[in-house]
């Protein structure tokens, strides 16, 4: 039996965004998402109830303040007492998963979408993603983006401003674009 898009999707193989299934999900998270981010005077337990019905697992006394964005938001894992400041993005199509007590500044990117780096593979129109990992007690500072593939162990700080392209270790600090390990 032939695998769906969405399996495609979900094993970080080049996969079709546009199916049918795919959309729907995107639609029904962009709905979701219209109401998550009205919900910016709410007390944090309310928002971390709607966080629940859409994310893989919301641990206790993680917050998102609103505006938030993702995908689809069904590949999101964040542990206990994470905290996403304002305008943050994930794009999740594969899993995103955040340790417990990482703080993340505003407006950081978390991008597990990526794309074919040869002209034919990115004409085609296929995508595929890579599983972003990010420890426990991590800081990472307002603006930053977090490159496909990237995992990012506990104790780090990845300075504000900084693109991580590649993996930074535990209780390492990066910054700087691309972000370099730094003494």
């Amino acid at each position: 039996m032939a695998r769906t898009e969405k399996e495609k999707m979900l094993a970080g193989e080049l996969y079709d965004a546009g199916d049918a299934e795919l959309q729907a999900d995107m639609m029904a998270a962009r709905h979701w998402m219209v109401r998550y981010n009205a919900m910016l005077d709410r007390p944090a337990a309310e928002r971390r109830a709607v966080l629940a019905e859409r994310l893989a697992a919301v641990g206790e006394g993680a917050v998102i303040r609103p505006p938030f964005h993702c995908d689809y938001g069904y590949n999101i894992s964040l542990g206990a007492g994470v905290f996403l400041n304002f305008n943050c993005v994930i794009l999740d199509v594969v899993a995103v998963t955040i340790g417990e007590r990482t703080q993340i500044g505003p407006g950081v990117q978390i991008l597990a979408a990526d794309h074919p780096r040869d002209a034919e593979g990115r004409a085609s129109g296929l995508e595929f993603g890579r599983p972003i990992q990010i420890g426990r007690n991590v800081w990472i500072g307002g603006g930053a983006i977090i490159l496909p593939g990237v995992t990012i162990g506990d104790d780090a700080l990845i300075g504000a401003g900084s693109v991580v392209t590649r993996d930074v270790p535990a209780g390492a600090t990066a910054f700087g674009n691309p972000a370099r390990l730094r003494a």
